[in-house]
């Protein structure tokens, strides 16, 4: 007996951002496993009786590791029930989603996957800029600044990243930002370059403040908060 597993994304934040076949996959699911930053009033469309696993993965908390995420997937699967694995944002951008699906195959678990809101739009449209514009910003790149070991990856195409004219969105940035722009200033990125920080996106928590990318270099980072952060830079971030 195999069940059905559901990749639903919760988007940002906001239960208003949920898409109306995530509610539905929500309200008919018997075990969800759930993100850290999924939880909270998204978690209220779950009938009583499903059962909810965290499985969030948070930087500088322990957090369960991905292969036991995984194998909690197909185990649930596999009893027959309809699961939801319940991620941030979107499921396939920097959400560890390939692992989890190639579980699933491997087990022969039938699975779909519903988009989302990713974080970098709901930024945009919180800080009410675009993230495309004719002639001026015709790419938007997504990266992370979070390798697996933590630091900054080694392999980021600099030239791409440095590129004026494209708007680049970095997830899982703010505590290696500062080597980071370094890089970008050496491969010829100008250190005014607009850049957006937006943390807490789409919830009550969320803020917004405006810098260069030079200057968001230096800002000091606070060790007290654990909001999600994302930078946007280029030229439509001012």
């Amino acid at each position: 007996m195999s069940g059905f597993v559901s990749f639903v994304s919760s988007g940002p934040g906001d239960p208003e951002l949920l898409t109306v076949k995530a509610v539905k996959r929500l309200q008919e699911a018997e075990v969800v496993l759930f993100d850290d930053l999924s939880a909270g009033p998204i978690l209220e469309h779950v009938s009583p009786e499903a059962d909810l696993i965290g499985v969030g993965k948070r930087a500088g908390r322990l957090s369960p590791k991905q292969d036991h995420v995984s194998r909690l997937l197909v185990e649930h699967a596999l009893t027959g029930a309809r699961v939801v694995r319940l991620k941030s944002g979107d499921a396939g951008v920097f959400g560890r989603l390939e692992e989890e699906l190639t579980a699933l195959k491997a087990a022969g678990v039938a699975f779909e996957i519903i988009p989302g809101v990713t974080a970098a739009s709901s930024a945009a449209a919180a800080a009410m800029i675009p993230l495309t514009r004719r002639l001026t910003a015709r790419r938007v790149q997504f990266i992370t600044g979070h390798g697996e070991s933590g630091a900054l990856p080694e392999d980021l195409n600099m030239a791409a990243l440095a590129d004026p004219t494209a708007t680049t969105v970095v997830y899982m940035g703010r505590r290696t930002f500062a080597g980071f722009a370094a890089r970008l200033i050496a491969a010829g990125l100008p250190p005014s370059t607009p850049a957006l920080l937006a943390e807490a996106v789409s919830t009550p928590d969320q803020k917004l403040s405006r810098h260069t990318v030079e200057s968001l270099a230096h800002l000091p980072l606070d060790p007290a908060t654990s909001a999600p952060a994302l930078i946007l830079y280029g030229p439509l971030t001012e």
